[in-house]
């Protein structure tokens, strides 16, 4: 496992993945995750998660504000395979195509459905009885390359995005580990994705967390738990806007 392995990553979902990597001891020459951030009412400059456990491990950051331009520092550290998961930009394609490897992502998703940046939120919104993971290659159209393999998993009715998106994290890392090995000695299957079948999940907005009351009970649930614990719910009462972050469906 001498391989040099770049991870880029941002979220929590990352994070699993990162933990996973350097506990199999596989050689991270460095980690790429977005700039610090303000967070909370206070705004304070706060790391991602990924950045502080690259840094408890002694695993060089990169912190690219527009890696669009902005990635010869990563090219630099000579990397044979770039792993990503839940970075954050798109990764610009003269990054691709610089490590010998390629670039694989460990999308939460079963594609070619949900291509996008909020798979987990509209899995949970349309009511799919099930979602999961697919690791995959990466090319310039988002979430287009061909896959390696995928895990499924049953989405329980009750469960909400955070949750589902922490057995997801699981899910991934584990799924990595797996295929890891045999894409490495360039030994993985490809899998084509289907391109009639594409559905996307683009980045939630302002508009999408406005409830719909003329909806049905069961599509208003479904929104409400697949946007906690974030962005959240809203409606308005008497002209002053309200949070909602659960509920019950009565038949």
């Amino acid at each position: 496992m001498n391989e040099r392995i770049i991870f880029m990553g941002t979220s929590t979902f990352s994070l699993e993945v990162l933990k996973r990597l350097i506990k199999e001891k596989y050689n991270i020459v460095g980690v790429v995750t977005q700039p610090d951030r303000e967070v909370g009412r206070k705004r304070i400059i706060t790391p991602s998660v990924v950045k502080v456990e690259a840094l408890e491990n002694n695993i060089p950051v990169l912190q690219p504000v527009h890696i669009k331009t902005d990635y010869q520092s990563i090219i630099d550290l000579k990397p044979d395979l770039i792993i990503t998961a839940a970075y954050g930009q798109i990764v610009p394609e003269a990054l691709l195509n610089a490590p010998k490897l390629g670039c694989i992502n460990v999308h939460a998703s079963l594609l070619p459905k949900y291509r996008g940046g909020a798979p987990v939120h509209y899995a949970i919104m349309n009511g799919d009885k099930e979602t999961g993971v697919t690791v995959m290659y990466m090319v310039k159209k988002m979430d287009a390359g061909d896959m390696i393999a995928q895990e499924k998993t049953p989405i329980d009715l009750e469960e909400t995005m955070s949750e589902l998106y922490d057995r997801l994290s699981v899910i991934g890392a584990n799924l990595l580990m797996k295929t890891l090995p045999d894409i490495l000695a360039c030994k993985n299957k490809r899998i084509v994705q289907d391109e009639s079948e594409v559905v996307y999940a683009p980045t939630i907005t302002r508009a999408d967390e406005r409830i719909d009351w003329h909806r049905t009970s069961l599509d208003i649930y479904n929104k409400v738990r697949a946007l906690n614990s974030w962005p959240g719910c809203f409606t308005t009462y008497h002209g002053k806007i309200v949070k909602i972050w659960g509920g019950l469906v009565h038949n």
